[in-house]
């Protein structure tokens, strides 16, 4: 596979490609994958390369270790007071919020990306972890994972964008209670409200059955992936009829490609079809 952007290196992640299939796996493991500040803008860099690469058809996203992530580094958090200080306390909070809204738009790179992301989650999926995670499209588990929103228990409310999606997700009550409470919930409830797809034994059959539903995504229409996305995430913050809407100005525009030609012929000639990226 030929690829335009060389893959970008990182301290914190690790990017590969094969197979139209991008790999991010979290790589701070000695820290139980806490999420540093080098890390919240490597996650962005990431995505954003992912989204501007044709080659790379759909993500996922995984820790190496033993957790998917034990959320914010604390040690990050220590040092936010120094980062903002500043004489005018109209501009010390004005930096404050500055530096936040950079946080949710690292994550929300996951969220902008055309392609989609599934996120394979083992062991520890704590704080930030959960603002990641609401930004994949899908998310699966091993049995070992669990989950909670901990920023409660911090004395702090989370503001990179768990209470804004996760209702989108689960239901609203239960919401409430994780995010009052900062309770640990395990893999079976977390499958049960619907925040993962799937669990799966071990961590081992995480990886290899989220590998292959990658591999089922990246084998369809490029074209015709990225359009059901941009569609399901357009839906989740429009009204029905604003969302036909855009579907009917999309499909105007993109329902006449080479993908659905291929497509068409492929199904007529009981081959598989082969699409370009």
């Amino acid at each position: 596979m030929t690829i335009g952007k060389p893959i970008p290196v990182f301290d914190t992640l690790q990017l590969s490609l094969d197979k139209h299939i991008a790999r991010v796996r979290i790589n701070r493991p000695e820290k139980a994958n806490a999420m540093s500040r080098a890390m919240w803008r490597d996650i962005g860099v990431a995505f954003d390369w992912i989204d501007v690469t044709p080659e790379a058809r759909v993500a996922v996203i995984s820790g190496n270790g033993a957790h998917f992530t034990s959320g914010i580094d604390l040690a990050m958090l220590a040092g936010v007071a120094d980062e903002v200080d500043d004489d005018c306390e109209g501009r010390k909070r004005e930096k404050l919020r500055r530096t936040i809204l950079a946080l949710q738009d690292a994550l929300t790179s996951i969220e902008r990306c055309r392609k989609p992301v599934l996120a394979a989650i083992h062991g520890a999926c704590i704080g930030g972890g959960i603002d990641l995670i609401c930004c994949t499209d899908m998310r699966y588990c091993s049995a070992d994972a669990y989950f909670s929103i901990k920023e409660i228990d911090m004395g702090m409310t989370a503001d990179v964008g768990t209470l804004q999606r996760l209702p989108k997700l689960i239901g609203d009550g239960l919401v409430r209670e994780l995010a009052y409470t900062g309770r640990k919930f395990a893999s079976d409830e977390a499958q049960q409200c619907g925040l993962v797809n799937r669990v799966f034994a071990s961590p081992e059959a995480l990886l290899q059955g989220v590998m292959q539903i990658a591999a089922d995504i990246a084998a369809k229409s490029p074209l015709a992936i990225r359009g059901t996305k941009e569609m399901i995430v357009y839906a989740r913050d429009h009204s029905v009829a604003d969302s036909l809407n855009y579907i009917a100005t999309w499909n105007a525009a993109m329902l006449m490609s080479s993908d659905m030609q291929e497509a068409m012929m492929a199904s007529m000639q009981k081959k598989v079809p082969t699409f370009r990226d």
